[in-house]
């Protein structure tokens, strides 16, 4: 139900983020356990109350219907269970990562228990939903250095502006029935030619950030991690041009752009980060 495949969405660009932040050295292995468990359980909880808040939303879009909560086969008491056990999840590992990150769980818990609600008042839900995500980079690297710096926020608003621009571009199959139920979109409010231009200007912000991070990245003499981000940032180049090209072409191609290009860009960025770490640690 709550689609776990879609977490090599944001997890790649985490994982990317704790490389980067390790410097010269290898994280701590029992540090990737904690935060695997950490994103596990914040994306099951709030893709799981997504999921019982727009239960009667998705019972009435044709698109969503036969999704399990509205097909009957998933209640919403199993829902809210499931949320309550991914919360507990992300607040044990949040509890053993350094301090801060114990300090900043309420706000966590806070964004992703009510991000469902911004599409009844506000077509700033795309950026909403962004955000959630890109913190997962953020909390990489807080989990891994304890601190706060310029690269990480760089990298987490990338991020975030990565998945804004595509939900805004998965958001326009629902254009007519988001009108027709009131509910706020950026395709409901500003048309599909203007959403597109949108999702486009979102993702050359989303380059820009990632350039920016490189040089910065290469200003702290990263060696062969600097070269491995910059491979890494042709992958999302070629990976967002694809993506806008084929949906271009033709709008029923948005869920392969939406599955399988963003998949592939995040997969791709992470692989060349690893790469370059391994071999400049241990060649």
């Amino acid at each position: 139900m709550i689609k776990l495949e879609h977490t090599i969405f944001s997890a790649p660009f985490m994982l990317a983020s704790m490389l980067i932040a390790s410097d010269d050295t290898w994280p701590n292995p029992m540090v990737f356990f904690w935060c695997g468990l950490a994103l596990f359980g914040a994306r099951s909880s709030a893709m799981t109350l997504n999921r019982v808040i727009d239960a009667q939303i998705d019972a009435a879009n044709p698109r969503t219907a036969n999704r399990a909560i509205p097909a009957g086969k998933f209640t919403s008491g199993m829902g809210l269970f499931v949320s309550v056990i991914g919360f507990v999840l992300l607040t044990i590992a949040a509890f053993n990562l350094p301090r801060i990150c114990a300090y900043l769980l309420p706000i966590a818990i806070i964004w992703l228990s009510l991000y469902s609600y911004v599409k009844r008042y506000s077509w700033l839900c795309h950026f909403v939903l962004g955000i959630a995500l890109g913190g997962a980079v953020l909390g990489g690297w807080i989990a891994v250095t304890g601190s706060f710096s310029t690269i990480p926020f760089l990298l987490a608003l990338a991020v975030s502006l990565w998945v804004s621009g595509f939900d805004i571009l998965y958001a326009t199959q629902d254009i007519d029935f988001d009108r027709k139920s009131k509910l706020y979109s950026v395709p409901s409010r500003f048309g599909l030619e203007n959403s597109m231009k949108i999702s486009q200007m979102c993702h050359f912000i989303c380059v820009f950030l990632f350039v920016w991070v490189g040089y910065l990245i290469s200003l702290g003499q990263q060696g062969l991690v600097s070269y491995g981000y910059s491979v890494g940032l042709i992958c999302v180049l070629i990976g967002l041009f694809y993506q806008h090209k084929i949906i271009n072409e033709d709008l029923r191609n948005v869920n392969v752009a939406f599955f399988n290009a963003n998949a592939w860009i995040s997969s791709l960025f992470f692989l060349c980060i690893l790469i370059s770490k391994i071999l400049e640690l241990f060649v």
